[in-house]
Parts: structure tokens; sequence; C-alpha cells
């Protein structure tokens, strides 16, 4: 952003229609993943989404790069941003592995652990401080992980672990984009995270094909533009309201995903599986609410 150009004026409403748009399309997106998976190998399908996810990172990051194209990947840490793109095609591959054997509605329960994940991460790659009822917070979602998981149980999926673990590689992701964000520019930072992702796909690529049917091969299509047009509306989202105004409007996923599981896989998630969701959903409100209140203290220490 250039020294003459005015920051958007905030409209928390818009932003919140954003965020409920972006839900929509994310679980559009998951189910459809669901549905390839038993079809097409992950990686093929993660490839043709980050194909499309290339195209709109580049158009944006061209459109931010008005003034000077030579800038478009130019950044202050290359290994920072390597290890971004890492994360984000590690969660999608590990998600997608994961959602293959278990309900949607599990799966994504299981990815609301993330924002907890963060604020452990945030203290040694940060350096932030972490009060005692954050602890707390982040102790009952994972309370909230095991009911979901029952590790040692008949109702154990040993898939959950890539949930998990895709949870993990997004958190990771996230903590680095806030490490970067005062020194690079959002746009060339998801070019390179979508330049990244397609790259390791691309190598994995020869040995993880099946030449898909044409009504396959519309469905990936799909399924890239749902996922990059609910990352767009997330951008757009926040430029309208702080993430903490949007943090609880994310969770609207869930029932999406429920409803979407039944429809298309007539599946419908237990009670545990419920009461844990809502256990994990609880901390990360709580955790979303915290971080409001010491980013308006912060302001008046100002």
């Amino acid at each position: 952003m250039s020294g003459s150009e005015k920051p958007p004026a905030e409209d928390p409403i818009r932003g919140i229609l954003l965020t409920l748009g972006a839900t929509i399309l994310f679980t559009v997106s998951d189910t459809l993943a669901k549905f390839l998976s038993t079809e097409l190998p992950v990686v093929q399908i993660s490839w043709i989404r980050y194909v499309i996810f290339v195209g709109f990172a580049a158009a944006l990051s061209w459109r931010a790069s008005s003034h000077d194209k030579t800038r478009m990947l130019a950044v202050k840490s290359r290994p920072l941003q390597i290890a971004r793109g890492l994360c984000l095609v590690g969660s999608g591959l590990f998600f997608i592995l994961g959602v293959r054997q278990m309900a949607i509605a599990e799966a994504i329960a299981i990815s609301f652990i993330a924002p907890l994940l963060i604020t452990v991460m945030s203290i040694p790659i940060l350096g932030e401080t972490v009060g005692i009822r954050r602890w707390i917070a982040v102790a009952s979602g994972m309370l909230g992980v095991l009911i979901v998981v029952r590790p040692g149980t008949a109702g154990f999926q040993p898939a959950a672990l890539f949930g998990l673990a895709s949870a993990l590689c997004w958190s990771t992701g996230l903590v680095i984009t806030r490490k970067i964000a005062n020194t690079e520019r959002a746009s060339t930072t998801l070019l390179w995270s979508a330049g990244v992702g397609l790259l390791i796909l691309t190598i994995l690529l020869p040995f993880n094909y099946a030449w898909p049917t044409l009504p396959q091969f519309a469905l990936t299509l799909t399924l890239g533009c749902c996922a990059s047009g609910g990352q767009w509306m997330v951008v757009l989202a926040h430029r309208q309201a702080p993430a903490s105004v949007l943090a609880p409007f994310t969770y609207i996923q869930l029932p999406w995903s429920v409803l979407a599981g039944y429809v298309v896989f007539s599946a419908m998630p237990d009670r545990w599986m419920l009461l844990g969701a809502v256990i994990i959903i609880a901390s990360g409100l709580y955790t979303a609410h915290r971080e409001r209140v010491q980013a308006a203290e912060r302001r008046l220490s100002l």
C-alpha cells in the first residue's frame, strides 16, 4: 500500500457476511474433497486446486503491484515464505487424507483446535505472554479434541491423526504469517504460498495420478474455485473487521458440515463428537475474546 492510499473504512456487518459466505464455500470444497478422495489420488486433487490458487494469487499480487511489477515476488525472508508454503500445502494434504475416512463434521471439529495451537506456539516463536485464563482455554480445547478423537476406545479412528497434523500445519503457517506480517505484503505472501505448494505437488504428481473422468475433472475444478473463492472472501472480510470480531462466525462451518455430511453421505455425528466440538468452539471463542481484550488494552497504553 502506498503512502497516499487510505485504508478502507471498516464495515463489520459486511465482514461478517463475507465470513459466513466463506464458510459455505469451504464446506462445499471439503464435501467435494471427501467425495473425490475415494476416486482420485489426494495429491492430484490438491494439485488442481493449487493451479487455481496460483492463478488467483498471481492476479491479486499483479493488482497490488500496479506501480512496480518487479515487486510481485520481492520478499524480506524467503525461508519463512517457503516454510509457510510448506505448512499450508501440508495442512491441505493431511486434511483430505483425514476427511477421506472421517465424517466431514468430525474433521472440521478437529480443525477448530488451530486457534488454541496458535496460542501455544506464539510463546516460543513470537515471544507472546499467555495468561492462566488462556492456558485454561487451551487445556479445555485439548480435552474437547480427546472427546472427539477418543483414543483407546472403539470409536477411535486413526484418520483423526491426519486431522490433528493438518491443524498443526495450519497453525504453524498462521504463526509464521503473524511473524512476517509487518515486513511482507499480504498479496506477495499469498503468491509465495501458492507457488511453493504448487511446486511440491507438481513434484509428487507423477507418483500419484489417475486420469479423471470429465465429471471428476469438473468437480475438482469446482473444488478449487470454491476453496480459492473462500480464501478471497476471508481476505476481504478481514479488511472490513478485526479478526477477533470475525472469529466466532467461522464456527458456523460446523453446522454446515453436519448438514453436508447428512445430505451427501447420510452421516450424522454422535453425541460425543458434538460434545467435544462444543468444548473446542467454546475454548476458541474465549481465546478470541481474550485477544480482543488484550488488543484494546494495548491501544489504550499507546
